[in-house]
């Protein structure tokens, strides 16, 4: 018998006059999948949400290890890498933490040079029992000092110089002048920072402004504001400022943890 093109399109489906086509109801079966697909979601869902409160708390722990030890005024920025967190921590040590702390405080001859910004990534950070204590297997580290910084601590104006690895201090005095001299930056024992191969570049070196930058350019600046446990590995120089490069191994961040 003959079958109209819209008579066979709906051949064993339930068909109304006004072209509409009845839909069964879903099966048990695939009511069953559809709560199972929400419950995995929802459960990962909350699973997530834990893990990130759980990361959150160790970034806190550590942050207030760190500005207890180092006095700044604002609580640096730690980021814990990584997922799941909540297993690193079961396992008592989270993977990778990096943190970023600004204006770290010079404090007199014990601390000479303030760190402008001072980023820290640590490897197998383990949390004590005590808040405000943290230890790291190892550490990287880079202390940022603008020239603007290290001009007020060394009582001279301090520029990038001409070559790498090069800056220029200035040193003014009333009724004498003022008189440039370009000298080398290198890391050196002690955790700090050597100034060698001065060299005069601009105007007259009188005594006193000979004196004032032999006081300020023979002996090494140490840099004190970092964690205990760090080494200074490398100097560098920049356009704004200098980068002081340290790593350690075993470095734990409490109350007074400065280099010293």
């Amino acid at each position: 018998m003959y079958q109209s093109p819209r008579d066979e399109k709906y051949v064993g489906e339930p068909y109304y006059g006004d072209g509409s086509m009845y839909a069964s109801p879903p099966t048990r079966t695939r009511r069953r999948m559809i709560i199972a697909a929400a419950s995995l979601a929802a459960l990962l869902v909350g699973t997530v949400a834990v893990d990130r409160l759980a990361a959150a708390r160790a970034a806190s722990r550590t942050a207030t290890a760190f500005q207890d030890g180092m006095g700044t005024a604002d609580r640096p920025s730690v980021h814990v890498r990584g997922f799941p967190v909540l297993n690193q921590l079961a396992a008592g040590s989270l993977d990778h933490v990096d943190l970023a702390a600004h204006e770290i405080p010079a404090d007199g001859s014990t601390r000479p040079l303030p760190v402008t910004k001072l980023t820290v990534g640590m490897d197998g950070l383990k949390t004590s029992g005590s808040a405000d204590e943290a230890h790291a297997d190892s550490v990287t580290a880079t202390a940022f000092l603008s020239y603007a910084d290290v001009s007020s601590a060394l009582g001279v104006r301090v520029s990038q110089g001409d070559e790498p690895g090069r800056v220029d201090a200035t040193a003014s005095l009333p009724l004498v002048g003022d008189v440039t001299v370009s000298a080398a930056v290198s890391a050196t024992d002690g955790n700090s920072i050597a100034f060698t191969d001065v060299r005069a570049e601009q105007g007259e070196l009188l005594p006193p402004l000979k004196s004032l930058l032999d006081r300020v350019l023979d002996e090494p600046v140490p840099l004190r504001n970092v964690p205990e446990g760090l080494r200074l590995r490398s100097v560098t120089t920049s356009e704004d400022g200098i980068d002081a490069r340290f790593t350690g191994h075993s470095v734990t961040f409490h109350p007074d943890s400065s280099s010293a």
